[in-house]
This record gives C-alpha cells, structure tokens and sequence, in this order.
C-alpha cells in the first residue's frame, strides 16, 4: 500500500497544482486606448471601478468555477497629433499579442482606428466591446459582413445618435425661440465630421440657414476667425463639437467677443463639474452634452450607483471631473461581458458573441441592449436604450435641459 500511494503522489500533486491553478487564472480584459485623454482615462478607472466590484463579489462564473478579472492596459496615443492609425493599430496589437486577453474594453478613442481595429479584431476573434469611437461606419460594417464583424459590439453613443438627439435639440429650439440661423464649429477628425455633416442635412431639412460649418485641425487654440464671421453673420446658434482639451478655449472667445449668441454642442473641457472653476465661469449659458450618463447620472438606482461608487473609489475630485464620454459605456461592458461569460459558461467568443447579443439588463447608460448591428440605441428614453444627456450651465450647476423626460428646467437664453 506504501509503494502504491507513493507512485500516486506525482501524479496527484500534478492534478492538484494543475486544477486549482487554472482556476484561480484570472480572465484578462485588455484596455487599448488614449489615456492621454480625459475620456480614456476615466474609461479605464471605469473599467477597473466594475472589475473590482464584481471581483469583490467571488469573481465571474465559468461553469462550475469562479474566476477574477483583471485589466492590463495599454497607451494608444491616437489623440495625439500627427499619431497615424497604424501606430495606435500597432499597440493594440501588442497588447493582444504578450497579454492575450480574452475580451478587449473600452478600445479605439479615434473613430479611424475604430474602424481600423475591426478588422483586427475580425483576425484575432476575441470580443470587442468599445465605449468611446462613434464612426457609423461601425453598424455599416457589422451589418454588411455579419460573420466577418460579429466579435465587435458598441456601448457608447455612436455618431448617428449624437445626430438625432442634437437634432431633437435644435427643434426644441427653433419652435421654442424662433431661432434659424446656425454656424458650425468642429475638429477635423471623423466622429465630429460626420456629426457635423449628418446634423447640417438635419438642420438644413427643418428650415435652419447655415451660415458656415469651419474645421479645425487637433491642437488649434483660436477660433476667433469662426466666432467673427458667426458673430457678423447674426448667427443666433453656435454648435462646437470638440474632444481635445485645447477646445475649452472656445468658449471663453466666444465670451470676450461678446459673441450673442447661444453655443450648444459639445465641447470636451466644459463637461465636468469642475469646469465652472476651470474657466472662471465664463461657461455660464453653455448648452453642452454628455454624450452619456456618468458625469450626470439618470434617475435610476444603477446610474446613481455607478456615479457614487466612482466617488467612492477614486475620491471627489475625480468623480467632479468624469468626462461625458465612455465612462459609463466602460463600467457597462465590463458587467456586460461578465453576464455573458456566466451564461455561456465559458470564454469561447463565439459563444460569448451569441451572449452578448441577448443582453437586456439596466446599465449606468439606461437599458443595455443591441441592435442588429451590434450598438446600444440611444434615444431621449432610457427605460429603451441608452440616453444622451444634455446640461446648461447656470451659476456654476449644471442643469439637466434634455431629454425631456428627466430635464430639470427648460434653456434659458439670459447669460448668452
């Protein structure tokens, strides 16, 4: 019996080793993006924010075990001016190569390495759920070559909603306030082409003149030339659209120019609570949004709960300065893969994509669902999808204008 049990020990000290060691192996999330950025980088603390929840909770069920998750993340650079696609191509690269992560979140910040990173992603066929890159080419891809595009999903605002909740906006206006005249202001990078485009059609279609529609290399600090032919045009809306930091000096032109007229866009630096003090209050009057909930919460348990965790976690300062793009998307897909691993019972992607496609749960956005071409739908309900929010701000608040069915006042036109 001696002999016996010591020929079995070998071989059972390998079973042991192997079995809880795989286990306890955690499933690595790869974070791929800007984090030069505000949006990045509070994406990624988003991120890490639901990780560390659902780790506190045991971890993610994989069949009959649980296992944690972990983030490793990597710079892209792709915001940075004069970084081309393939740099940003060639990092995300990197990070699937030595990491090998079985789903990547949060991803391309640039709309072109978006579209770039899906054929990657096509190669590699892992899932891909992005929170911040807002190209439609994105839906035209996935529903043209389903098979092909299936691993890539979309939780963030893309630019076709962005288009129609603006427009919904602009209407609000118009009928409200008699205006017509509009002149548009915009970063020379896709996302805010295409929203600048798609909105002029919108907006030329309802009976708006557009007076003049400039873009702007990333890195520009005066737009005094756009704000004076705006001005001398008798341009009654200004729509910026904007994510680089350098933007915020927009709007504080606009105010020593006495330019009168409403700016309502989106303007990057002027969403947090703490650019009231960061520009002085010269913001007063802005009409901006958040392309999601996050910076503001909707009023549901979840939203408010994701909003205050972040408080929770990284302190108030950081929680005043929550970009309005991708951090609530991100804390979203983190629990979005996680409910998908657990119903699948395994990290096999095609079984995860098939998952992920059935997903109908309350997010920090609003109701988290897909549609055919794999983006949540953001509309002004988010009892039907996720919801754009758009704030002005008044005496150092913001204050919640649209959509109508969570807004806390209506735009007042008095601080122009």
């Amino acid at each position: 019996m001696r002999r016996s049990l010591a020929a079995l020990l070998p071989a059972l000290g390998m079973l042991l080793a192997a079995g809880p060691a795989r286990a306890a192996d955690n499933i690595v999330l790869g974070v791929p993006t800007a984090l030069g950025t505000i949006e990045g980088q509070d994406s990624l603390r988003a991120a890490q924010l639901a990780v560390k929840e659902i780790n506190e909770q045991g971890g993610v069920q994989v069949g009959a075990v649980k296992r944690k998750l972990e983030i490793v993340s990597i710079d892209t650079r792709e915001a940075e001016a004069g970084v081309p696609v393939t740099d940003a191509l060639a990092a995300m690269e990197k990070l699937i190569t030595e990491k090998k992560p079985a789903a990547i979140v949060v991803g391309a910040f640039r709309s072109e390495v978006l579209v770039s990173a899906m054929d990657m992603i096509a190669r590699v066929k892992i899932p891909y759920l992005c929170t911040i890159g807002m190209s439609p080419v994105f839906d035209d891809k996935v529903g043209a070559e389903y098979e092909k595009y299936k691993y890539n999903f979309r939780l963030s605002l893309s630019a076709r909603y962005l288009v129609g909740n603006l427009g919904k906006t602009m209407s609000f206006l118009k009928t409200k306030y008699g205006f017509d005249k509009v002149y548009f202001l915009h970063q020379d990078v896709a996302w805010a082409k295409g929203t600048i485009g798609g909105l002029t059609k919108v907006m030329e279609g309802a009976g708006w003149k557009v007076l003049g529609s400039d873009p702007y290399p990333t890195g520009s600090r005066d737009f005094s030339a756009s704000l004076t032919k705006a001005k001398a045009g008798g341009a009654q809306v200004v729509v910026p659209m904007f994510d680089m930091p350098e933007s915020g000096v927009l709007v504080k032109q606009a105010r020593s120019m006495k330019v009168p007229a409403l700016v309502a866009g989106f303007i990057s630096p002027a969403a947090p609570g703490t650019a009231w003090a960061t520009f002085k209050g010269d913001i007063d009057g802005l009409v901006n949004f958040l392309f999601e909930p996050g910076a503001i919460p909707l009023p549901s348990a979840r939203s408010r709960h994701f909003t205050e965790a972040y408080g929770k976690a990284y302190g108030e300062e950081l929680k005043n300065r929550i970009s309005g793009h991708g951090p609530g998307p991100s804390y979203d897909a983190v629990y979005v893969l996680a409910g998908a691993i657990t119903r699948a019972g395994s990290l096999d992607a095609d079984a995860l994509v098939k998952e992920i496609e059935k997903t109908d749960m309350e997010g920090a956005v609003g109701r988290l669902i897909f549609t055919k071409t794999h983006s949540v739908p953001y509309g002004d309900d988010p009892k039907a999808g996720g919801a754009s929010i758009a704030f002005q701000w008044r005496q150092g608040k913001r204050v919640v204008v649209f959509p109508e069915a969570i807004a806390e006042g209506n735009i007042e036109l008095h601080a122009r």
